[in-house]
């Protein structure tokens, strides 16, 4: 996998990249150590993207759609190129799926379990030889935070 990243944290890249944080001071992530590649380490990546159409401005009783995207396990994270401009910096990162990685139904609400549109977290497992899921949801995504977020319910979390 090849990502382009406008924006992240020095704990995004410290989760993406096994690569530690550098914190100030006052306690406060200030950047990170660019160290050998973590082979050892894993994460997961999800994507929401908004599904534009006149299918789905039709829908009735939906607030909008989107393409939910899951890559359930991550690893080798490497940054690549730095392009620092003036009026931006983006960051590539390249890394490898695997199979497996304990996702199960996920930690989250992604889906509607029941005709009322009750949302809740995925139907059926991934598979343990799946590298990557993708569906239409009328869920949406979670509201972003910068922030470290615990991560919710029964998942292995480590790889």
């Amino acid at each position: 996998m090849e990502i382009n990243f406008f924006s992240v944290s020095p704990e995004f890249l410290e989760i993406t990249t096994g690569n530690p944080v550098v914190y100030g001071f006052d306690g406060q992530p200030i950047g990170y150590d660019d160290c050998s590649i973590a082979c050892k380490t894993g994460f997961a990546l999800e994507f929401w993207a908004e599904v534009l159409g006149e299918d789905v401005c039709q829908a009735e009783g939906t607030g909008g759609a989107w393409l939910y995207f899951l890559l359930p396990w991550v690893s080798n994270g490497i940054l690549g190129d730095l392009e620092i401009g003036s009026e931006a910096v983006t960051l590539q990162m390249t890394g490898n799926t695997r199979t497996g990685g304990g996702w199960g139904v996920g930690p989250y609400d992604v889906m509607p379990i029941d005709a009322a549109g009750t949302a809740g977290p995925m139907l059926t497992p991934v598979g343990s030889n799946c590298h990557k899921r993708m569906f239409l949801t009328n869920v949406a995504p979670p509201e972003p935070t910068c922030a470290y977020t615990p991560v919710q319910g029964d998942l292995c979390l480590t790889s």
